[in-house]
Order: C-alpha cells, then structure tokens, then sequence
C-alpha cells in the first residue's frame, strides 16, 4: 500500500538537527507538513527549531516572507525529547553523521517506533542505502533521500533507490520532494549517486592534466570559467568544499566502482590531504589565501614579451580560427612563406602529432584552441622546441582576449576537460544510474553547472566530443579516455546525445 504524501496531516520526523537536518525540517515545515525533529544531544532539537525560527523570521524582516508563513512554519516545527515521539510519522529523514554502523542502530530503533508503512529514508551522500537497509524488517520501505547544503537554497534532492526499494516508496519520496519545493531526481544505489560520481569527472581530470605538467591549477580553473561557463574550476571548487571532504570521496567512489580509470584519483590530491592543507578551512589548499580569506592566485594570463606575428599561415581552413586572427588584425598568407607561424586547431590531438603526421614544422606551428568563448580566453600550446608561441600569443592578446599557454597536451584543457564530463554523464545513463534527463538536471542544480553533461556533449558537437576521446585515448595509451557506448553509438549516428535508447 503506497503512502499518500499529499495528505494535509503527513508527518515527517527529522533525525540528527545539524546543518542538513535544520534545512529538511525548514523546507518540510515551510511545505506545510509538519515536522517533527530529534536529535541525540540534550536539547539539540529544541535549539535547531528556535534556529530554524531566528532565520525565517530574518526572511520576514527582508520582506522574503510573510507573517502567514512564518506563523505556518512555527506550527509545522515540533522538537521531540525521544524517539518515540516519532511513533505517527509517516516519513522518517535521518541526518545523522556518516558512520554505517550508527546509521543501522539507529534504523533498527526507528522501525520498532514507527508504523509498518511509514518510510524510512537516510540523508547519506556516500554509503549504500542497502548496506543501511540490510538489517531491516521491511526494507522496501528504505530509500534515500539525498540533500544538498545549505538545504533551503539547493532545490536539488536525489531520491536514492536500493535493491530493495520499493516502486511505491520512490514515488512517495519523489511527491515528498515535490512538495518540499525540491527538484527530485531518482538515482541509482550506487559509490557517490549521481551528483557526486558526476562530479568525479571535472576534478580527475584537472589534476590528471596538472600530474602531466601541461597547466597550472590557475590556468585550468581560468579556462574553464572564462571559455566554458562554468562558475568555478576543480582547483577552486576543491579548495571550496575542502580537501578533507573531496579527496576521501574520490578514492571511495574509484573503490566502489572496482578501480575503473576513470575514477582514478591522484597523488597530488593526496599529498594535500595528508598534508593538512585542506583549502579554505586552512588558508591553504590549490590556492594560498590572505588573512581575508581571498584567493592569492598567481593569474593564467600568458605575458609573451615580443612583437606579435605580423602575418600566419592557416593550416586548418576553419572560419573560426581564421575569425580569430582576423578580429587580432593578423594577416592571414595564401600560402606559406616558409617563416611565419603556422595555426592549427586540432581535436584530441596535442601540436607534436599534428606537425609530424602533416608534415609541417614543429618549430613553427602553434595550436589553438577554438573550444568555447575565445573572445574572453584563449588557449594555445606548441611542440617542445617551438619558436612561434610567443609571437602568436601576442597577437591574439591584441583582439583584448585573454591568452593561456600550456605546455603541449592531447586535447588542451577545455576539449579534454569537457569530453570527460560529457562522457561520464553518458556512462551513468547508459548503466541506468538516472534518467539521461536526470543527470543533466542534477549536475546543473547540484554543481551548478551551465549545462547538464550530455548538454555539454551536444554543445562541443556529439561526434566532436567523441573524437576528441578517441584521439586522446590514442596518444595517452590510457584506458581513462575510452568512449562511452552511449556517447559512440550517438556520434555515429549523428543523434543528440540526450536521445534515449
């Protein structure tokens, strides 16, 4: 029998009134559901609902909320003294710290209060709901119902199935989320859900380039905020969230997911993990940072010193690139003259095999990257030994973009960066972890992504993006870089990458 959670009498008990605990009794209680909240420490549910009071009251006082509202949610949040005051719920959220064995204690405790059909859910954002699940009588009533923080602002809530859930449960949890005001997404039981393991991608992948020696932390944090969109880079993300929260979750989903490749954490990652220097809790992570906590960052801009190439040759006949040195006021040359630069805007490839397998002079020929907005930023790399890089670089400055040299790599950093992301996207909708829809959903709500990451597939062109793997896969020799089946099948088919199966 399936819980109707649109009832006007639902109760949701809340256990655990830290952080994620205040922000689900909030939401729930400003949904009109009660919200009945315990917490093991003496008092701690009493001071959560006078805490949770104090913010909405400050709402009201910025006009955010009205008196009518605040005097529902006042209603609505109710502190119990015990776990038996939990004994009507039909919804039990637990928010307790990370530790399965405390986790199954205490759903043991919870099944012997509540009801036979009153759902039991867990807030965990990295252990198995079945492992908490395992124990219980009923464990079809056993989802997960994954928040993000700070609750009230993150609209996102992954709904968690297990080997065990029940169809009914997650579409209560799903209706449940609805109602909260959340943006529910159903997810597979598996090492970090969906918006975790998604987010696996952006971070491996920044400091697999970085252990090459291709790019600074700064200048692959630039390049995907300035040509990408992206709000942060992984270097400063990680700083953000904290070394001591982001490395453990690596190496936990690499872990669960058998050493797959393309969860490979990195030893540099490590390094600041044991070291202590674990971000912005610490004034020191990626980044150093003053005594006001701002970011000191060294700056990705390439400051080439020389005059700026009068004239280049373009040996990719690409409007864009040609647009480029047009809008810098280079002159573009019919043919080569034997000692001006030479352009080339390759994909997946890095300068050295391009140079070679064409036959052109690697002293002389610099790549370009036409990935995203090169009006803001633009990424260039040479062979090793070249001469042309400073002389091009300070001609594009002239246009007023931005200029990165990297050292020369497969893919830059934008292609490589961006195929990976797309790519681990498809993967999780191929293995059936959410729906194609999902992961884009929760990867833009979740991580505040511009696009979702078969979005960003269509967005660098589906047989671009799967090109871009096969070449880099070719030149590293790395199982990481192999293609999703998702993503190849729609490359050569010449589909969306968002078109289901």
């Amino acid at each position: 029998m399936s819980l109707d959670v649109n009832r006007p009498d639902l109760v949701v008990g809340v256990v655990g009134t830290g952080a994620m605990g205040r922000g689900i009794a909030q939401v729930t209680a400003q949904g009109g559901m009660k919200a009945v909240m315990f917490d093991a420490a003496p008092g701690g549910a009493e001071r959560a609902r006078t805490a949770i009071l104090d913010t909405l009251k400050g709402l009201v006082a910025k006009g955010r909320l009205s008196d009518a509202d605040l005097s529902v949610a006042e209603r609505n949040l109710v502190a119990a003294t015990g776990l038996d005051d939990l004994k009507g719920c039909h919804v039990v959220v637990e928010a307790v710290f990370e530790d399965l064995e405390v986790k199954r204690k205490l759903f043991a405790e919870l099944e012997a209060v509540v009801s036979a059909d009153a759902i039991l859910a867990s807030n965990t954002s990295s252990i198995r709901i079945a492992s908490i699940a395992r124990g219980l009588k009923h464990r079809g009533r056993v989802c997960g119902m994954h928040y993000f923080n700070p609750v009230p602002l993150m609209k996102l809530v992954e709904v968690i199935r297990a080997a065990d859930t029940s169809p009914e449960t997650v579409a209560a949890m799903v209706a449940l989320g609805k109602r909260q005001t959340r943006v529910p997404v159903v997810v597979g039981d598996t090492p970090g859900f969906l918006v975790n393991l998604g987010g696996t991608a952006i971070g491996t992948e920044g400091l697999r380039i970085f252990q090459e020696g291709r790019a600074t932390p700064s200048q692959i944090d630039a390049v995907m905020r300035d040509t990408c969109g992206f709000r942060m880079g992984p270097f400063e993300l990680m700083d953000l969230t904290g070394i001591d929260v982001n490395f453990p979750a690596r190496r936990i989903i690499y872990e669960g997911f058998f050493h797959d490749r393309r969860m490979t954490p990195s030893p540099y990652h490590e390094g600041l993990f044991h070291a202590g220097r674990l971000g912005r809790k610490t004034g020191g992570g990626w980044y150093g940072y003053d005594d006001k906590g701002q970011k000191v960052d060294p700056g990705a801009d390439h400051a080439p010193g020389v005059a700026p190439a009068a004239a280049v040759v373009l040996a990719d006949a690409r409007p864009k690139l040609e647009e480029v040195v047009r809008t810098a006021g280079g002159r573009v040359l019919a043919a080569d003259d034997g000692k001006s630069p030479i352009l080339v805007a390759p994909l997946g490839d890095d300068c050295t095999t391009v140079a070679v397998t064409r036959g052109l002079d690697p002293a002389r020929t610099v790549a370009v990257d036409l990935t995203g907005d090169v009006g803001r930023r633009v990424t260039i790399m040479a062979a090793p030994g070249a001469t042309a890089l400073d002389a091009v670089a300070a001609l594009l400055a002239k246009s007023g973009t931005k200029v990165t040299a990297i050292k020369d790599s497969p893919g830059f950093i934008a292609q490589r960066m961006c195929a990976m992301i797309a790519n681990l996207g498809c993967e999780m909708a191929m293995i059936g972890i959410a729906s194609a829809a999902d992961v884009d959903t929760a990867m833009t709500l979740g991580l505040n992504y511009p696009r979702g990451p078969l979005a960003l597939a269509d967005w660098l062109g589906v047989r671009e993006c799967h090109e871009i793997l096969v070449r880099t896969q070719a030149i590293t020799g790395d199982d990481r870089y192999r293609p999703s089946q998702w993503l190849r099948r729609r490359a050569q088919l010449g589909l969306s990458a968002t078109v289901t199966d």
